[in-house]
């Protein structure tokens, strides 16, 4: 027999928590100045899991986007001005493109 999830009460295979939590999650976006003049960090705040799946999301932010960067607290920097193509990679690590607010403060 199969384990059940806490939450939704459906088997751990069927479970569907997961997909909600991340089609509800408020995403702020930000460009900020790097330590160098030239050089901007795209800093993404507001994805709330933990662990090993933190991880594989940044490693597809960052294989996507094909630039460096890391995962912090909870919070993932790339290196780089990702403004044009940060929602489209969201949406296909399926976050919900309406949560995603990007603010500009780089100035």
């Amino acid at each position: 027999m199969s384990e059940i999830c806490a939450v939704c009460g459906l088997p751990k295979e069927l479970c569907v928590c997961e997909t909600i939590s991340k089609e509800q999650q408020k995403i702020v976006v930000k460009i900020v100045k790097g330590k160098f003049k030239n050089m901007f960090l795209t800093i993404i705040e507001g994805i709330d899991i933990k662990g090993e799946e933190a991880k594989h999301i940044a490693k597809q932010l960052k294989q996507s986007l094909a630039c460096g960067g890391s995962l912090k607290d909870g919070v993932i920097e790339l290196q780089g001005d990702h403004r044009k193509r940060i929602k489209e990679v969201l949406q296909k690590l399926s976050f919900n493109v309406g949560n995603i607010e990007i603010r500009d403060e780089s100035r």
